[in-house]
């Protein structure tokens, strides 16, 4: 059956027998068509934006093309759609809002789904002997994700969202930063200075406070460095990002 669901696998026909109201094709073509049906009802449900730009008919099209290039692997449906971003900028890469919408709403989909855990309180900051500020380095919330964006696609995403009048996909004169997160069981995003998104870049891949100093300096002097980043790690923390704090 699993053969015949994924692969359209006919060797289980000979086992189902007719009956006599339908016969075995149809039998089995219930359970079939109702599969596909329930993988597209999952991928409309984790990208109802995606869905929304191309509206029912391609997005119905689209989803049956991506199955068949990325069958499901996994009992559960949540990972489903983890390869969309990549399917929508092979084919339809003249229209690449649909792939980065696909990205943006992936990324609050992780967020939702990531495993709870205790954010940090500012107190945390307080507690950190002043010699062993240089060190410090940052754990950051499983549901943190950081991307750039070509497009308006938070606010394309929030117009839809709200059901509100469509507005157009704009391509913006040069990349935004932007984060998503989740906050208790509160999904959230914003757009970040440029600054912010480079030390949240830094700070994710193991930089520490000396390293965020340094490298910020490329837009502030170095007096107000430590002032500026010290600013942002306050920010994460009443946002909920941070998790741990260590140093050596």
């Amino acid at each position: 059956m699993m053969a015949f669901l994924l692969s359209k696998d006919k060797g289980i026909e000979s086992d189902v027998v007719n009956t006599k109201t339908i016969n075995a094709k149809q039998r089995l073509s219930i359970y079939g068509d109702g599969y596909g049906y329930r993988l597209h009802d999952a991928l409309s449900e984790n990208y109802p934006a995606v869905h929304t730009l191309l509206g029912d008919h391609d997005f119905f099209k689209i989803a049956y093309e991506y199955i068949d290039r990325f069958p499901s692997q996994h009992f559960s449906l949540r990972f489903l759609g983890s390869k969309l971003e990549e399917f929508l900028n092979e084919n339809y890469s003249n229209e690449p809002y649909y792939a980065e919408m696909a990205r943006f709403e992936w990324a609050l989909r992780k967020a939702f789904d990531a495993t709870n855990q205790d954010p940090l309180e500012v107190k945390a900051l307080q507690e950190i002997p002043i010699e062993n500020w240089g060190d410090l380095q940052f754990t950051f919330h499983q549901s943190v994700s950081r991307m750039d964006l070509h497009w308006n696609t938070p606010q394309l995403w929030a117009a839809i969202d709200a059901e509100s009048d469509p507005i157009p996909p704009e391509k913006l004169e040069y990349p935004h930063a932007w984060l998503t997160w989740r906050h208790g069981l509160i999904n959230h995003y914003r757009s970040l200075d440029v600054d912010e998104g480079w030390a949240l870049d830094s700070a994710m891949s193991g930089g520490s406070f000396e390293n965020l100093c340094e490298g910020i300096c490329e837009w502030i002097d170095e007096e107000h460095a430590p002032a500026r980043i010290a600013g942002f790690l306050g920010n994460w923390i009443n946002e909920g990002l941070l998790v741990n704090l260590k140093y050596d």
